[in-house]
């Protein structure tokens, strides 16, 4: 019976990725092949695929880019555009719906040979339903191909590093995912914070290795950490830093710019928005709060969420939220209240999770899936301080950590009932009209 409930599960969250790819597939082909003028980014970001396909890949051409992204994802484009020979906006688009059909392809494969494979579909669910995944999609954005490499390099790496027995296949798997999370993080910087993730999660689990086996792991993770940090390493020799020069002098866009510095304010942003994102996808640790912290724990809420609203001015950055809160600003102390709403539910839920996190500490570091999609989103949170210039924390950058999101919610919460596959579909409703607002106008 327990093995029939497992598969009926399994199969469940199989279901649910087919059709979300499906669907993301069609729409997206749709919009590319109604709308063929720049849309969102497209105009930003086309000189540089442009660029690219016409000029060719060089010391000088990479020196040359323009947007505060790494060139990667660029040149992925810029190859369709080479190679496909029709309309250049049309075959950038195609290029990143193709990024994001392998992504799909190969996270149904690489689940299927993972100890915990729902686990995998659960992180490509909530990355297919995320609101901004469509955008992502189906224009002219460097997350497809980004999400490509950083995706399937952590399934490869993490896949290798938790198997009980070290094999040569596993530790070739190992360097080749280790290269494909460093070419994340030179299509988009963010990523950086995959590599100190893998290398704490490394040394963890040499720890945890036998006496006869240690010798082989150690090598394999240095081999692996090594192929992630040299494409990270070349780029950074080119660019001389981890933004391009021009982004960096504040010649690509006027007045706006992209380097290493000192932000202490921009991790609070991010937080803010990762605990919104989080609640649609872990509300039903809500009702497992125990009732004697829950007084509490609303006390709590509430005076976190009255700060946010009188720092929403701060805390909002450009995205739907933001729309959201400026709509509702029409009324006297709209964005006031709106922000507060939102911050109290996001810190009664994150405390909520919080102590889900507490009463299930044991099943929590047992599991290494889990124990390293955390790593990743405080490594993700903690970069933003890092990150120096006047350029926003636009909300479409929790996208980038959506697979990790989903391996924390499900693999805390590991039911697909009916109220999550709702709230999923609400997410996949706003992400299809967030992509076809576009086409209208928007």
């Amino acid at each position: 019976m327990a093995v029939e409930t497992s598969n009926l599960a399994g199969s469940r969250f199989i279901r649910l990725a087919w059709v979300l790819l499906i669907l993301n597939a069609f729409s997206a082909l749709l919009f590319i092949g109604i709308v063929n003028r720049p849309v969102f980014d497209d105009s930003n970001n086309f000189p540089d695929v442009s660029r690219y396909a016409k000029d060719g890949v060089s010391v000088s051409s990479v020196r040359k880019h323009i947007n505060p992204t790494g060139p990667t994802s660029f040149i992925w484009m810029a190859i369709a555009v080479r190679f496909i020979g029709g309309s250049s906006l049309r075959d950038a688009r195609i290029a990143v719906l193709l990024s994001w059909l392998l992504l799909g392809i190969g996270l149904f494969i690489g689940a299927h040979y993972s100890s915990f494979p729902n686990l995998w579909y659960a992180a490509l669910i909530v990355s297919l339903a995320f609101p901004h995944t469509l955008t992502a999609t189906a224009t002219v954005l460097t997350e497809g191909p980004a999400f490509l490499f950083g995706t399937l390099g952590v399934l490869l790496w993490l896949e290798s590093a938790v198997r009980p027995k070290f094999t040569a296949w596993t530790g070739l798997a190992g360097v080749i995912g280790g290269f494909l999370m460093g070419l994340a993080v030179t299509s988009r910087q963010y990523y950086l914070a995959l590599l100190p993730a893998a290398a704490l999660f490394a040394i963890y689990k040499i720890r945890q290795s036998s006496s006869a086996d240690i010798k082989n792991r150690s090598a394999s993770f240095f081999l692996s950490l090594l192929a992630a940090a040299f494409p990270v390493v070349v780029l950074v020799l080119v660019w001389k830093g981890l933004s391009s020069p021009a982004m960096v002098s504040g010649a690509s866009y006027g007045a706006w710019k992209s380097k290493v510095g000192l932000n202490l304010w921009r991790p609070f942003v991010a937080i803010f928005y990762i605990t919104i994102y989080l609640i649609p996808l872990t509300f039903p640790a809500i009702p497992l709060l125990p009732s004697r912290f829950r007084r509490g724990a609303l006390l709590c809420a509430v005076l976190v969420g009255t700060a946010a609203g009188l720092f929403h001015s701060s805390l909002l950055q450009p995205g739907p939220l933001q729309s959201l809160t400026h709509f509702g600003g029409k009324l006297p102390g709209g964005e006031f209240i709106l922000v507060s709403l939102f911050a109290v539910a996001a810190t009664y839920n994150a405390i909520a999770l919080g102590s889900l996190i507490l009463e299930k500490r044991a099943t929590v570091f047992s599991s290494d899936h889990v124990i390293f999609a955390f790593l990743v989103v405080m490594f993700f949170i903690a970069e933003q301080i890092g990150v120096g210039g006047n350029i926003p924390f636009y909300e479409l950058y929790v996208l980038q950590i959506a697979p990790f999101l989903g391996l924390i919610a499900f693999g805390l919460l590991p039911q697909l009932t009916t109220s999550r596959i709702a709230a999923i579909a609400s997410l996949s409703v706003v992400s299809h009209a967030l992509l076809w607002r576009h086409a209208m106008g928007g």
